[in-house]
């Protein structure tokens, strides 16, 4: 029986006005989908014009300029339904989906589809298991002594995983991908004979246990800071009073 990580794939990355989960937008997107190690992508992309203003410092990181967006984006209400949909028909596939800090692409999607469609990422999720792989997560948990960041970036160099075009969304996400394959190769006595689904609720208990030692690195140097343990998604704010 073929592994997971050597079988078919989809990966899901956005590009954002910052990194509020609560008040930013998605201004691109991409979903890639690979059916083996090595096999051609087949990538779904979108731009997106958020309605909103796009901040100097997010374009220094993707590139995309307000003016861009407002001339060549589409508006974010049909966007954001076709996204979910390719999401929901990937995972009714049966494809796991890597999503490298899964929190912050898929909490960002629950709230653009509360604010433009009046639905939600669960609601899409509650007949389809929605599995995902978050290679942060694993690697984190994985290799859990070594020194050093985890961006994508470092995931890439450290597993040999080349990455062309950072911060485009259909470039991380391929990338995403390939890291996850290589998390499972190079861990596989410890990983190759758990499926998917049983990997999707072990990354919840692990990713808590990582924002309660993160909190707690946090206070040992004199920052009281709070982590969010939920994962893949963050739970609704509750309203203002």
């Amino acid at each position: 029986m073929t592994c997971w990580y050597e079988g078919p794939l989809a990966a899901f990355d956005t590009e954002t006005t910052g990194v509020d989960v609560e008040t930013d937008r998605i201004v691109s997107a991409a979903v890639v989908v690979q059916d083996a190690p090595g096999g051609q992508p087949r990538v779904s992309r979108w731009l997106v014009n958020p309605g909103v203003p796009v901040p100097e410092a997010a374009t220094a990181v993707h590139g995309l300029t307000e003016d861009h967006l407002q001339r060549n984006g589409r508006w974010p209400s049909p966007v954001m339904d076709e996204i979910v949909r390719e999401l929901a028909e990937q995972s009714a596939a049966g494809r796991p989906l890597v999503v490298m800090n899964a929190p912050f692409d898929l909490t960002l999607l629950d709230r653009e589809l509360r604010r433009h469609r009046a639905s939600s990422l669960d609601h899409w999720f509650e007949t389809v298991p929605l599995r995902v792989l978050d290679p942060r997560v694993l690697d984190k948990h994985l290799d859990r002594y070594r020194k050093g960041r985890r961006t994508l970036t470092d995931l890439c160099a450290h597993y040999g995983v080349e990455l062309t075009g950072a911060h485009d969304a259909a470039a991380d996400a391929l990338a995403a991908m390939n890291v996850v394959r290589a998390v499972g190769r190079r861990f596989a006595a410890r990983l190759e004979r758990l499926s998917s689904a049983e990997l999707h609720t072990l990354q919840a208990v692990w990713h808590a246990a990582q924002a309660r030692g993160l909190e707690a690195w946090f206070a040992r140097s004199g920052t009281e800071e709070a982590v969010d343990p939920a994962w893949p998604l963050r739970p609704e704010l509750p309203a203002a009073a």
